[in-house]
């Protein structure tokens, strides 16, 4: 907001410490994540930026390590690189297996927490819904509580069900973390409840419409900017996870931070910090998308954006 220009002088001091300090929280924030972006083109095996990264000399950056993500692991990674190669590095190549991993284990685990958060959400909703506070408290307890409190309560009760013994793969992992994922989407359903005109829900009723078609016709079209987000919200949430895998999870069962873990545990390689760089550009894209949603929903109620 700009400075009216009767300000006086204590309040255009106040204006800009107040901007200083915000800029400087920001970069607080952000400068861990701005590092690991330019030290994951370093030519050189290190950690840190070389004399050449600092004089930009081209010879100082290179993409070798973005490479070794699709080289690690194959049967031939010296091979000719046409369709034979590729689809080594799709069958063999680990970080590509992991990716792989991921993806299918927060596809399942969004899947799963979306719709349980959703009917957790439309539940919490009715205004003759008992123990509201309560219940809301409960169920998005994954998300106060430490992880690793979480995590080891997790891998006592599923060893006491013997999950592993089903003969599902990742199934323990899929339903750890829609665990973590719930939470989300039900923050971000009830957000988009608030506004919720139940009238409309009233006249579709009124009309004849079932529940199944009310749901389907006036409820889903309006909560689902809020059910989206939630759902990029938990599948985040299950692609960055780490401590749940590594108690939840067989020796098998790898995910990409599972697989490095065991990278910076075993052989400190630059090829973490392009993994790191890639999923700090999702996770741009997500939250960008969010936003996006955040505003379509706000126009879909009739609230003007801020």
């Amino acid at each position: 907001m700009a400075l009216p220009i009767y300000a006086s002088p204590l309040e255009r001091a106040w204006h800009w410490t107040y901007k200083i300090l915000c800029a400087a929280i920001f970069i607080f924030l952000i400068a861990p994540i701005l590092v690991v972006i330019p030290l994951s083109f370093n030519a050189e095996p290190y950690f840190t930026f070389t004399e050449k990264m600092l004089s930009f000399d081209p010879t100082g950056y290179s993409m070798r390590w973005y490479d070794l993500l699709l080289t690690f692991g194959m049967q031939a990674p010296e091979a000719e690189r046409g369709a034979s190669w590729w689809a080594d590095v799709w069958q063999h190549a680990t970080w590509v297996q992991v990716a792989k991993n991921s993806v299918v284990v927060g596809f399942f685990a969004t899947l799963l927490a979306t719709v349980l958060g959703t009917l957790a959400a439309l539940g919490l909703s009715r205004p003759e819904m008992p123990f509201k506070r309560s219940i809301m408290a409960i169920l998005i307890s994954p998300m106060i509580v430490p992880i690793i409190i979480t995590a080891t309560g997790l891998f006592f009760f599923y060893s006491s069900i013997q999950i592993r013994s089903w003969g599902i793969p990742y199934l323990g992992v899929v339903l750890a973390h829609a665990t973590l994922g719930i939470p989300f989407v039900i923050i971000t359903v009830t957000a988009t409840l608030v506004g919720f005109d139940h009238s409309l829900t009233r006249a579709a009723a009124s009309l004849g419409a079932s529940p199944v078609t009310i749901f389907r016709k006036v409820t889903m079209p309006l909560i689902l900017p809020g059910m989206i987000s939630g759902a990029l919200f938990a599948f985040v949430t299950s692609f960055d996870e780490v401590v749940v895998v590594m108690f939840i999870a067989a020796p098998d069962e790898q995910t990409i931070p599972r697989q490095m873990w065991n990278g910076i545990r075993e052989q400190i390689s630059p090829a973490i910090l392009a993994v790191a760089t890639i999923l700090v550009v999702i996770s741009i894209l997500l939250l960008a998308t969010v936003e996006l949603l955040r505003r379509r929903g706000e126009k879909l109620r009739g609230v003007s954006p801020s």
